[in-house]
């Protein structure tokens, strides 16, 4: 399976909670954000069917690892330093620009 090294995530990425949306501190209207971004969390991500194929078409398998329930709750970006390498800035990158797509 190509996502094995994310076995090595263990206890740390399990105490890990997913981030917490920022609060408008004024009246302005907010810019328009992109619906899903690699600071989404994974579980919301796979629960999108647009945003799963992105994903998956990066990292494929990512929802059949054996792992998937103790690092399903952070974000990819989060999961990237537990990922032995394998989750890059360099596919970070692509991964959002595929997200960013996403109407």
């Amino acid at each position: 399976m190509k996502f094995a090294p994310l076995a090595a995530l263990g206890l740390a990425v399990a105490a890990m909670t997913a981030p917490v949306a920022a609060i408008a501190q004024n009246d302005a209207p907010a810019a328009p954000m992109a619906a899903f971004t690699v600071d989404t969390p994974i579980e919301a991500l796979m629960a999108d069917e647009r945003a799963k194929a992105v994903v998956t078409k990066h990292l494929p398998g990512i929802d059949m690892h054996p792992a998937y329930d103790q690092f399903k709750a952070i974000s990819l970006k989060s999961l990237a330093p537990f990922s032995q390498g394998l989750i890059t800035d360099e596919l970070l990158g692509k991964i959002s620009v595929d997200l960013a797509a996403i109407k």
